[in-house]
């Protein structure tokens, strides 16, 4: 893969939890040269465990073998729905790169608290692994977790989709989308 490469796609997924009962993704392929090239939504339950399946269903809908990269708006959502970034990476055979945006001791004790005894939800949590720390051209910092890209590769992309602030453009695009979708559906507050 050529990161540098101005055509480069890449599907950034987003979310909207707003609702009591789902939450809105949205998936926006957007390629490097922030051209929008493609757009879906799905929907998952808030508290489920369906988040994985919701960024799969995405990445169907689209029905494209260009994409070069998912892109992630984190991967614990819609309370604590959790993707399984390493799941969606195997299935569509597209390096995923997960991006979060504040540093966390971690969500252990939050899911213990809220899921008591939910032993496979902690195991998914646990799989995450570590977060990488990428200091930004804007002064802030991202967190990565990237599967099936080299963290290099994964922190290029990322200073190249970030033009100010510190969500990277598909991304922040998705969640914009995300957002106006729930507020349409009747159910944003």
């Amino acid at each position: 893969m050529h990161i540098a490469k101005k055509g480069l796609r890449v599907l950034g997924i987003a979310e909207s939890f707003s609702s009591r009962e789902y939450s809105i993704l949205a998936g926006v392929v957007m390629r490097k040269d922030l051209r929008i090239d493609g757009v879906s939504f799905s929907r998952i339950t808030v508290g489920g465990m369906d988040a994985t399946e919701g960024v799969l269903a995405i990445y169907r809908q689209l029905n494209r073998r260009d994409i070069n990269i998912i892109l992630l708006s984190g991967c614990v959502i819609a309370w604590f729905n959790i993707i399984d970034p390493l799941k969606v990476y195997e299935e569509t055979g597209v390096p995923v790169l997960v991006v979060t945006y504040e540093d966390s001791e971690g969500l252990n004790a939050d899911i213990s608290h809220h899921f008591p005894g939910d032993t496979t939800r902690m195991a998914c949590y646990e799989t995450l692994g570590e977060r990488i720390p990428l200091p930004l051209h804007t002064g802030h910092t991202l967190y990565l977790r990237p599967y099936g890209l080299e963290p290099s590769d994964a922190g290029r992309l990322c200073q190249d989709l970030t033009l100010d602030g510190k969500v990277p453009e598909p991304l922040r695009v998705a969640r914009l989308m995300a957002r106006s979708a729930m507020r349409f559906s009747g159910n944003g507050r």
